[in-house]
């Protein structure tokens, strides 16, 4: 059997890990579809599909998830949801099950006959992609919220300084409004 976890993973954390690890433990195979792939360099969406796929491939291995256990695919948000599933399963190897922790995600997959469980989410107040973001902003600890793997992956782009630049830029642009 094989299931569907979507997320926007901005950045991957150890929260993400472990949902992966347990979803394994239902499914043979995951596929881990890394969510608004058009989207970056934005407070929200810091960092590029093709860096957070890096950071997953990076972290999956270093938590000895064998690669012949999961699928990464970059999904493009669609402006229109009742074409989403559609856009989701051409772009993916068939699957059976979905997880997600989105209601809107959760609502169409269900609305469109798949069985949908939601994640358990592991100590949300320290990891989430929000939490990760704001500490990279503040100078707090964030390091260790994700994978070594994911803080080499951040600064061999420069990733916290990219997200500090951006936060200035918004301070900017909110100054001129």
């Amino acid at each position: 059997m094989r299931g569907l976890l979507v997320g926007r993973m901005q950045p991957v954390h150890k929260g993400h890990i472990e949902v992966i690890k347990r979803i394994l433990h239902e499914v043979d195979e995951v596929v881990i579809g890394v969510g608004s792939a058009q989207t970056s360099h934005t407070l929200r969406d810091p960092f590029t599909a093709g860096e957070r796929v890096m950071m997953l491939t990076k972290a999956l291995s270093e938590n000895g998830i064998s690669p012949s256990s999961y699928y990464i695919i970059p999904i493009q948000d669609v402006e229109c949801n009742s074409v989403w599933i559609a856009h989701v399963k051409m772009l993916t190897p068939p699957f059976t099950h979905v997880y997600s922790g989105n209601p809107l995600v959760q609502r169409l997959f269900l609305e469109g006959g798949y069985e949908v469980t939601v994640p358990p989410l592991f100590n949300r107040e320290f990891f989430s992609g929000t939490e990760v973001r704001r500490r990279m902003l503040t100078g707090e600890d964030w390091r260790s919220l994700v994978p070594e793997s994911v803080v080499e992956v951040v600064k061999e782009i420069d990733g916290v300084n990219r997200l500090k630049h951006l936060s200035q830029k918004e301070i900017v642009k909110k100054d001129c409004e």
